[in-house]
C-alpha cells in the first residue's frame, strides 16, 4: 500500500499520514528510546515521510535527530532528506511577557541541533496567551528565520478562526493549522474547515485514534472513570465525556468495528480514514510509537468508505452533544477540567545555557 501525499504548497507534498511524536515523550507510558529510533527507518521506507514533533516534547526532536543522522551515515543524504520534520514554537507560558526575539530564535536554533538538520520543514507556531507579550513579534521571529534558511514553512497549532485571522491579516504566509479532530472532537468543523479553505491552508489533525481510545482495545470495556497514570489518556477520556455518555463511545466503536469488518481493516483505521476524508485535511497524525504498528497504520490507504458507511457513522455522531465551542477553547481555560492537567512550561528557559553556545 503506497500511502497518499498532498501538497501544502507547490513543491512540498506530505504522506497524509504523519508519524507522531507525542507520546514518545515522558508522561505518556514507557518507551524504549532505541527501539523506537530505529523503528522510525520502516515508516520511512514505507513512504511516511512527514514526522510530528515539537520543542516541548521532552526528548523527541533528538530522538528524531538521531534517527536522520543514523540513516544519513549509512544511507545517504538523498535518502536521510526524504525525511521532512515538522516542528513546533511554543514559548514557556511563564517568559511571554518578557521574551525576548533573540531568545525566540535560539529556540529555533536549538530545534535545529536536536534534529541534526540544516532547515526545518515546518514550524507551528504557539502562543499559550494572546494577550500577554507581543505574539506577532514571536511569529516575525519566525518570518525572518525563514529569510535566513533556517525555516521553510510556517504554521499554527491550536488556535480557531478567532485566533488566527489577525496573523494571516497581518500578512504571514500560514500553510497550515494543527488541530484536535476525530470523530470524538469535530469542533474543527464548526467553522475553521471553512475558513481555512479560504486562507489557502490546510488542516494538520492530531487525536485522530484518541491517544489510543479508538481502537479495539477499549471496545466492550467498561468505563475506566480518569484513573490514568498516562496523562495523554487522561486527556483523551475528558474529550470522551464531552463526546457523550460512555454508552454512546460504545457504541460509536461497535459501528466502527462492524465497518472495518466489511473491508478487512481494523476499527482504528476506519477512524483515521473518517478524519482523512473530511474536507481541508491533508493529514491525520498517528502516534504510532514502533514498526509493529506499521502494517495496521498503512490500512487506511487500502479502501474507501461508502455512503453507508457514512450513514452508520453519522447516526452515531448526530447524537453526540460535543465537545462544543471552538478548537481548544476547553483546554485554553488554565482553570477547567481540560487545562488543568496542561504543562505550560515543558520549553527550556531562554536564560538556560541549553540555549546557549553550550547548548546541548
Amino acid at each position: 500500500m503506497i500511502p497518499e501525499t498532498v501538497p501544502l504548497r507547490p513543491g512540498y507534498d506530505i504522506s497524509r499520514v504523519i508519524k507522531g511524536g507525542w507520546q514518545l515523550a515522558g508522561d505518556h507510558g514507557a518507551v524504549d528510546r532505541n527501539d523506537a529510533v530505529r523503528d522510525m527507518e520502516a515508516f520511512l521506507d514505507a513512504g511516511i515521510t512527514s514526522f510530528d514533533c515539537a520543542d516541548i516534547y521532552t526528548g523527541v526532536e533528538e530522538m528524531i535527530g538521531d534517527f536522520i543522522s543514523d540513516v544519513r551515515l549509512r544511507r545517504g543524504a538523498e535518502v536521510a532528506n526524504r525525511v521532512q520534520v515538522h516542528t513546533k514554537l511554543v514559548p514557556d507560558l511563564g517568559l511571554l511577557a518578557n521574551i525576548k526575539p533573540e531568545d525566540v530564535e535560539a529556540i529555533i536554533d536549538r530545534s535545529l541541533k536536536r534534529l541534526q538538520i540544516d532547515r526545518l520543514h515546518l514550524v507551528q507556531f504557539y502562543w499559550w496567551d494572546l494577550w500577554m507579550g507581543d505574539p506577532q513579534a514571536g511569529l516575525d521571529v519566525l518570518k525572518r528565520c525563514q529569510e535566513k534558511g533556517k525555516i521553510a514553512y510556517l504554521g499554527t497549532t491550536n488556535w480557531d478562526v478567532a485566533e488566527t485571522q489577525s496573523f494571516v491579516d497581518a500578512g504571514f504566509d500560514l500553510v497550515s493549522t494543527q488541530v484536535q479532530y476525530s470523530l470524538l472532537d469535530r469542533r474543527a468543523a464548526h467553522g475553521l474547515a471553512q475558513w481555512t479553505a479560504t486562507s489557502d491552508m490546510q488542516l494538520l489533525c492530531y487525536g485522530t485514534l484518541a491517544g489510543g481510545f479508538l481502537t479495539e482495545k477499549w471496545l466492550g470495556q467498561s468505563n475506566p472513570g480518569f484513573s490514568f497514570a498516562n496523562r495523554s489518556l487522561v486527556k483523551y477520556r475528558l474529550i470522551i465525556d464531552e463526546f457523550g455518555p460512555w454508552d454512546l463511545f460504545q457504541q460509536l466503536l461497535g459501528v466502527l468495528q462492524s465497518i472495518g469488518a466489511k473491508h478487512g481493516v481494523s476499527l482504528s483505521s476506519v477512524a483515521t480514514r473518517w478524519v482523512l476524508d473530511q474536507p481541508q485535511v491533508a493529514a491525520a497524525i498517528v502516534g504510532a510509537r514502533y514498526a509493529r504498528h506499521l502494517p495496521q497504520t498503512l490500512e487506511v490507504f487500502s479502501f474507501a468508505l461508502d455512503a453507508d458507511d457514512q450513514a452508520a457513522i453519522g447516526s452515531v455522531l448526530e447524537a453526540a452533544p460535543g465537545p462544543a465551542g471552538p478548537v481548544f477553547a476547553l483546554e485554553r481555560d488554565r482553570n477547567g477540567r481540560h487545562g488543568r492537567i496542561m504543562k505550560y512550561n515543558l520549553n527550556t528557559r531562554p536564560d538556560d545555557q541549553v540555549l546557549g553556545a553550550t547548548g546541548g
